[in-house]
């Protein structure tokens, strides 16, 4: 009887969506406790292309779940997120027994193991010419968690499940796979669908609601559909007499409630104001909801404490604003992700920027950290300027942290090829921040009055990028011409304000800017009193300095593009003084904490330090650099130290430059030089002085794929006693040629690198390869290899041998506690590197060494390891060595204890010394850390 009424139902909606084009009906049934979907579904395909069409491409994204090879697959590896890889084969999702009809003509039916089905068409479909095709099959559901869509058997969100057409590919043939970054399917289709659902559950859809657990409507999205047993909240708002709908998909609180209750009218009456548009209906998902929410003003857990930046009212208001306004930007008109991501995303950013300039234009950064931060009374971060910075210039920061690094890519590139971070950075901040750029060159209203028009008229169709920009300019007044080739490629921008000379009652301003594009700039000038005036200049295809004449009145500071309004390259030239002693130059500063640099200033850090090793003792310094959170292309550090052990002065120092052309095969080249003095035995000291240059080329954003080369002079200077002098060496110069690779993905991690080495007395070379592979979920085994030989060696100790079971340091490289500890706890701390045995089963090897390190997880904190090599010393046999434990992971890569078992020694326990046997690795470098955390990223 079901089977007759779902066919009643079909041919009834067939007949009704018959006249429209782009129709879809959807017949589907759940049944409680299963993940599997019955689904009979009816397509009204119209040929929207200028020729005929033999074919039909359908999309079956399911079969993105369907094996750990899937695009999606290995996107969620790029992203370091291995639940889909090691999901078992009934956690996955799978589309089955499909059969297919076109006008009621059964045609065989294709393979469902593919994202792109295509079908054959008995005759030609001519352009405008619609088909019917008809389908039933059945839908097995993955688990929600690999991508926020699936379901557990009690609750499903359904999108990307349906078979549908594919409206955006440019032909039949182009084939288009899941990869979970929220793109259109086919958008623009009238939708009826029909969900069968248990008895005591609820439905809802971004889809118009006709009856229960029936929806119908256009959309310029893709429907989704969430099924639960709890029947959600939602909020009917009235906006200029149009009421429009917000349907939770999760639980809302009392409190949250009734400050969305306050806060949703404002919220959508100001995007009413600026976009001219509001939908019927908008669905908030849990997954939309934390994808899209306001990044940076959650509160701050450590432990016990806990530290509110923001207010639960202020950060419910930002945090919807962001979702709402994203929202309501994607249904204004049809965006292909892929190609219109900046569009989209530029413009709902914009709508962020102007919300919080209305409302919240005082707003800090860090909110109210500052002030509910104490320690001992006191307000540290008071001292930072970061807690000057407002909340607005975020926008710039982010762009400035990614384009120091030089890690940042073009606005134009296709959204799939942005790196996590990128994506907000380039596609959210930098665009949102060129429009509200051009906003205010241009005045926000013509700018609002602008976009309400364009996306009146693209309201039911494919925003086309070049259109806006054409469109954008003439309503600038053509001073928007810099946009489109301006995110063609990555940009270095900057306006250089040179100096300025004061003529009768005026400034005369000298500026250049760097680029041929005609961009526009700002010149504001602040009095002592903070009054300030504002003037826009237009700009040509020059990069000659210019002359720009402004009224003086009484200014004290002259200012290019202040708070980040356009992404620069280099802020730290935009300010001038006009009185005192820095008068056209710069403040110098002094600042005690690490913090975002302030570049009205030129800053210098001072940071207290900590340092140990055997001799020293306790190190007790203070480093001066100019470098904080943002990477500078020139860069110096020096820091004396107090050594405790000795009562004298120790320290270090280096200066550094890089070069990091935007546009290149090489992400940068460093040239630098450095010292150093410390004590590398009881009151011996050793001076150290380098040179080196380093490139690393231009990586994929979206990988953890690196190649470097690296060349480098080292001096040493060494003190020795009288009983050292016949046996040691004194002075000795280091060169170094070396290459590497590496590959820091999840799985499949893997490493080589190759060096070539010499001085005076010897010249050897080295490789070494490392692979790491995750072979169950935190199950990993790594594999080390190592060789080095000697080319030639004339030396007159073993203090340029390869090491076997400790590396000799002799390039003061490694961060040994004990350089030249024989006994005692300094003398077990272990670098893999050379030889890499955890046991003393040999010293050095002064010919050759081959050798193999292996490591296994076991269990939690626990691994196995295993090391065997051959090594040969001159005039002797090569021997063979082995050795094998159990190792701890305290902190893993960071801080690991070796528990030696078995080796060519014997069985290691047993002896009476084990205790001096045990070793331990412990890496001390912040930035080691940090690039650990990073990974997946950028």
């Amino acid at each position: 009887m079901n089977r007759i009424f779902c066919g009643f139902l079909l041919i009834l909606n067939y007949v009704a969506v018959s006249a429209q084009q782009d129709s879809i009906y959807i017949e589907a049934e759940i049944k409680a406790n299963q993940r599997q979907i019955t689904v009979n579904q009816d397509i009204v395909y119209t040929n929207i292309s200028s020729t005929d069409a033999d074919t039909i491409k359908l999309l079956n994204w399911t079969a993105a779940y369907k094996t750990f090879t899937t695009p999606l697959a290995k996107r969620k590896l790029e992203d370091r997120k291995s639940d889909l890889y090691f999901a078992k084969s009934h956690e996955l999702g799978s589309v089955q027994d499909l059969e297919i009809k076109i006008e009621d003509k059964t045609v065989a039916s294709p393979s469902t193991d593919d994202e792109n089905i295509f079908i054959p068409l008995s005759k030609s479909l001519k352009p405008g010419e619609q088909v019917k095709i008809s389908l039933q099959y059945f839908i097995n559901l993955p688990l929600q968690k690999f991508t926020g869509y699936g379901s557990d058997g009690k609750k499903w969100m359904l999108k990307y499940f349906f078979i549908v057409p594919d409206r955006f590919a440019d032909d039949s043939s182009q084939e288009r796979y899941y990869i979970d970054i929220e793109e259109n399917q086919s958008p623009g289709i009238y939708w009826k669908v029909n969900l069968n659902i248990p008895p005591n559950y609820y439905s809802q859809s971004n889809l118009k609601e006709i009856q229960p657990n029936y929806f119908e409507g256009s959309l310029n999205r893709d429907p989704e559909f969430l099924i639960s047993e709890n029947n959600f909240s939602k909020i009917i708002t009235r906006i200029d007499g149009e009421k429009t709908e917000i349907d939770f998909g999760y639980h809302l609180d009392e409190a949250e409630k009734q400050n969305l209750e306050f806060y949703l009218p404002l919220q959508l009456n100001f995007i009413k104001n600026k976009t001219g548009f509001l939908p019927e209906k908008i669905f908030i998902s849990e997954k939309f909801r934390d994808s899209e929410d306001f990044t940076g003003i959650d509160d701050l857990k450590f432990w016990k404490f806990k530290y509110q930046l923001f207010s639960d009212a202020e950060k419910t208001d930002l945090n919807y604003f962001s979702i709402l306004s994203k929202k309501i930007v994607e249904q204004a008109t049809i965006f292909d992700k892929r190609k219109d991501h900046w569009l989209a995303n530029g413009l709902k950013t914009y709508l962020e920027i102007q919300y919080i300039d209305r409302y919240y234009p005082e707003k800090k950064l860090l909110g109210e950290l500052p002030e509910n931060l104490k320690v001992f009374g006191l307000k540290p971060l008071k001292l930072l300027y970061a807690s000057d910075l407002k909340l607005k210039e975020r926008y710039g920061l982010t762009y400035q942290y990614i384009m120091t690094q030089n890690l940042d890519q073009p606005i134009g590139e296709s959204f799939e090829k942005l790196s996590n971070f990128n994506a907000n950075a380039i596609s959210h901040f930098e665009t949102g921040s060129l429009f509200s750029f051009i906003a205010e060159k241009m005045g926000t209203e013509k700018f609002d009055d602008f976009t309400s028009e364009y996306l009146s008229k693209n309201s039911r169709s494919h925003a086309d990028q070049k259109d806006f920009m054409d469109q954008l300019s003439l309503a600038s007044g053509y001073s928007s011409d810099f946009f489109n080739p301006f995110i063609q490629k990555k940009n270095r921008v900057n306006f250089n304000m040179k100096r300025y000379t004061k003529s009768g009652d005026e400034f005369q301003v000298k500026i250049a800017k760097n680029t041929e594009l005609p961009i526009p700039f700002k010149i504001e000038t602040q009095t002592a009193g903070g009054e300030v005036k504002e003037f826009w200049f237009d700009t040509d295809d020059s990069k000659a300095k210019k002359i720009y004449n402004i009224p003086q009145s009484d200014a004290e500071k002259i200012v290019v593009n202040s708070e980040y309004i356009f992404p620069e390259n280099n802020f730290r030239d935009n300010y001038l003084y006009t009185k005192g002693l820095f008068a056209n130059t710069k403040k110098i500063r002094f600042k005690f904490f690490k913090d975002i640099p302030n570049p009205e200033y030129n800053e210098i850090y001072l940071n207290p330090r900590l340092n140990f090793n055997a001799y020293d003792k306790v190190l007790v310094g203070l480093n001066f650099r100019n470098t904080s959170f943002f990477e500078r292309k020139f860069t110096y550090s020096f820091t004396p130290f107090y050594s405790s052990g000795t009562g004298k002065l120790t320290g270090s120092g280096g200066v550094a430059y890089s070069f990091q052309p935007a546009n290149s095969f090489y992400r940068n080249l460093d040239l630098g030089v450095s010292a150093s003095h410390f004590h590398y035995d009881y009151d011996l000291t050793y001076r150290k002085v380098s040179a080196f240059a380093s490139f690393n080329f231009t990586k994929n954003p979206r990988t953890d794929i690196g190649r470097s080369l690296g060349l480098s002079y080292n001096f040493f200077e060494k003190e020795l006693n009288p009983l050292m002098e016949d046996t040691e060496y004194a002075k000795y110069n280091l060169w170094n040629l070396g290459y590497g690779y590496a590959d820091r993905s999840i799985i499949h991690e893997k490493s080589f690198s190759t060096n070539l080495q010499w001085m005076e007395d010897f010249q050897k070379i080295s490789a070494e390869a490392f692979y790491r592979w995750e072979y169950a979920q935190d199950k990993k085994v790594s594999f080390r290899f190592f060789g080095g030989y000697f080319i030639t060696n004339k030396t007159k100790n073993n203090l340029f041998d390869y090491g076997i079971s400790r590396v000799s340091n002799y390039a003061f490289s490694y961060g040994l506690l004990g350089q030249s500890a024989t006994s005692g706890l300094f003398s077990q701390q272990f670098i893999l590197a050379e030889g890499g045995f955890k046991s003393h089963v040999a010293k050095s090897a002064n010919q050759w060494i081959t050798s193999v390190n292996i490591d296994s997880h076991v269990w939690k904190w626990f691994n196995v390891y295993a090391d065997a090599g051959v090594y040969k010393n001159r005039l002797m046999n090569p021997q063979f060595i082995w050795d094998s434990g159990v190792k701890v992971k305290v902190i893993p890569d960071f801080l690991e204890v070796y528990f030696p078992i078995q080796s060519s020694l014997g069985f290691e326990p047993s002896f009476k010394d084990y205790g001096s046997r045990i070793r331990f690795t412990l890496v001390l470098n912040f930035n080691a850390i940090t690039n650990y955390f990073r990974r997946g990223w950028f």
